[in-house]
């Protein structure tokens, strides 16, 4: 529809002038882009409105007096009927007219379809963008805050790649830190002496450490109404690991290289696992100097400060505003013993990122919790000179819980991504069976591994990022409602549906002559939703948000699956609709395949 909305545009914006300069001569011409043109929520009432609210205080009239005004102007009825509703200019497509360019484009391009503007242009070309999204510890394994961060991250990429972005993907592995130390001191304390490893132990070594790093948590506090077995020192035994370990202390790096390599393998295969990818990791461990190097210089100038207690700080009210709570006005960029902080690094991390590859707009997809830090971290870069600094961008998302609370990692509490996919992939395997569907589908086992992600990543991505969740599994693995799995049956419906129709003799027809028939009010609700896809990836690609792809193509599937109910293929009233409603079946799988794939949902050919 993007083709067709350029031209409505332009017919309005000409009668628009034309009525505009009838009441003012000297008026000046108002371009075709300043026209909105909206679907119409009627379709009784037109495919296409646009409002006529922004002209009002220019024109001194009432909304509704210009879109009379305008429609009496209008003259070219290539597009349909032009309607004035109220406030809108409102116009009736010609549906054999608007029909077969859509369908064409969609043939024509195939997976690429979505990616064009009417101009044959993909709306982002030229633009490059860096994402940062997942930003692991190495003192436990992915969890199910990790899913949302990675499904938005990937998600986010790939719909700026359609849009016509280059795009590269970085990873910021945390790797260094008191957290670290505190698995690495576990680990001594408790595994050391047995020679313990993820292998000995029938572990994942992401699982493994993660382990560690919760056995030091309940060494710190001790046993439950035992306040004699705890051990408040833990605290200030891992900051002088964390020491030794700037200092370059040799058994303390050996422990860390090993721990960190058992980590990051098994974070590594649940990316593999989970279809997430990435360009480059920066590890925390080689970017902290460079931070460290950037906040001295930043000292000799004057933009920060040393503080009384000897750590680093800058004065951030600039920032946080005046206030009662003073503390809040300074952020500390160093300790007192030298040791950095989390933006030392991150500091360090965005001007070696932009050295390797300098970027039109640099996105970190980072949880809610941490919008003062980027507020921060992006006035630092600023006060630092780095005029790139306005292009960095904070994808702020809200945090997902489950119905029994929230998630604390130390305290052992936390949803391990791969047990969460294990579970989902048994309900999944499960309910293909109850279904009759295990000797139907191929490999039952690896269908419903794809129906667990699915379910998985659709969940996290249909909502708005911005919004806090619940994830409820046994929900999101519906195969009715706004879900993966719905949408993943109905790809492989429309796929059954085309294979039968081959065998009782239909073939599509794409003629200009067969697509005229495709009249009914199912069949050209369907065809202007296919038609919208463009605008949809354009949208979703300027504000970074996938739940618009992810709404989408939800309603693509519910338009889909009245069509068919109402409009059968195989026992059509003739050969030529039969070929044409095959056509738009075939036409409207093409577009769901092409928008699972951006929020991740694996197209499967049988369900």
């Amino acid at each position: 529809m993007a083709d067709v909305k350029d031209t409505c545009r332009a017919i309005i914006a000409a009668a628009l002038n034309e009525f505009i300069k009838e009441k003012d001569p000297a008026a000046e011409a108002i371009s075709a882009d300043k026209i909105v043109v909206q679907n119409a929520p009627n379709p009784e009432m037109g495919d296409l409105g646009a409002p006529m609210f922004v002209f009002a205080k220019a024109l001194r009239m009432a909304p509704p007096q210009i879109a009379s005004g305008v429609v009496a102007k209008i003259t070219d009825k290539s597009l349909g009927e032009f309607l004035a509703v109220g406030p809108y200019v409102n116009v009736k497509l010609d549906k054999s007219g608007a029909a077969a360019p859509i369908l064409k484009a969609v043939k024509e391009q195939g997976d690429n379809y979505g990616s064009f503007n009417s101009d044959g242009k993909k709306p982002l070309e030229g633009r490059r963008v860096m994402i940062e999204f997942s930003s692991p510890n190495t003192n436990k394994p992915l969890h199910l805050g990790h899913v949302r961060n990675d499904a938005l991250g990937e998600s986010v990429s790939r719909i700026l790649k359609a849009a016509g972005a280059e795009v590269y993907k970085v990873d910021l592995i945390n790797n260094r830190g008191v957290h670290i130390c505190k698995s690495m001191l576990a680990y001594k304390l408790f595994h050391e002496a047995n020679g313990d490893t993820p292998e000995s132990l029938g572990m994942k070594g992401d699982h493994f450490v993660g382990q560690c790093y919760v056995e030091f948590d309940k060494y710190l506090k001790g046993e439950k109404d035992k306040p004699e077995t705890a051990h408040p020192e833990a605290n200030q035994m891992a900051e002088d690991m964390l020491i030794k370990w700037e200092a370059g202390d040799a058994e303390v790096r050996a422990l860390w290289e090993k721990m960190n390599g058992w980590t990051f393998d098994g974070v590594k295969e649940t990316y593999e696992r989970t279809g997430i990818s990435f360009d480059k990791y920066y590890f925390e461990s080689e970017t902290y100097l460079k931070g460290k190097d950037e906040i001295m210089k930043g000292l000799e100038k004057g933009v920060f400060f040393k503080a009384e207690d000897g750590s680093v700080r800058i004065d951030v009210t600039d920032v946080v505003g005046k206030g009662k709570d003073e503390d809040n006005h300074e952020k500390v960029l160093l300790r007192k013993d030298g040791t950095s902080v989390y933006i030392t690094q991150d500091i360090g991390t965005a001007i070696s990122r932009h050295n390797d590859w300098a970027f039109n707009q640099l996105v970190y997809v980072v949880a809610s919790e941490q919008n003062y830090h980027f507020k921060i971290l992006f006035h630092i870069l600023k006060k630092l000179g780095f005029d790139w600094a306005d292009k960095l961008y904070h994808l702020s998302y809200g945090l997902v819980n489950l119905p029994s609370g929230r998630m604390k990692s130390r305290e052992g509490t936390v949803v391990d991504a791969d047990d969460l996919i294990d579970s989902l992939h048994a309900d999944a395997l499960a309910a293909i069976k109850e279904r009759g569907r295990d000797g139907e589908v191929g490999d039952a086992d690896e269908v419903a591994e794809k129906v667990a992600l699915g379910a998985l990543h659709y969940y996290m991505l249909q909502a708005t990022p911005i919004k806090d969740m619940l994830f409820n599994p046994a929900e999101s693995l519906s195969f009715n409602g706004n879900t993966g799995p719905y949408l993943q049956y109905m790809g492989a419906r429309i796929n059954s549906i085309l294979a039968k129709a081959a065998e009782a003799g239909v073939s599509e027809d794409g003629s200009e002559e067969a697509v005229a028939l495709l009249s009914s009010e199912d069949e050209w609700a369907l065809i202007k939703q296919l038609g919208d896809y463009p605008n949809v990836i354009a949208k979703a690609a300027e504000n970074l948000d996938p739940s618009e792809v992810a709404a989408y193509v939800y309603e693509a599937a519910k338009l889909f699956s009245k069509f068919y109910q109402n409009c059968p293929i195989v026992t059509a009233e003739n050969k030529q609709l039969a070929g044409a409603r095959l056509y738009l079946a075939s036409c409207t799988l093409q577009v769901i395949k092409n928008a699972m794939k951006l929020v991740l949902v694996p197209y499967l050919e049988k369900m």
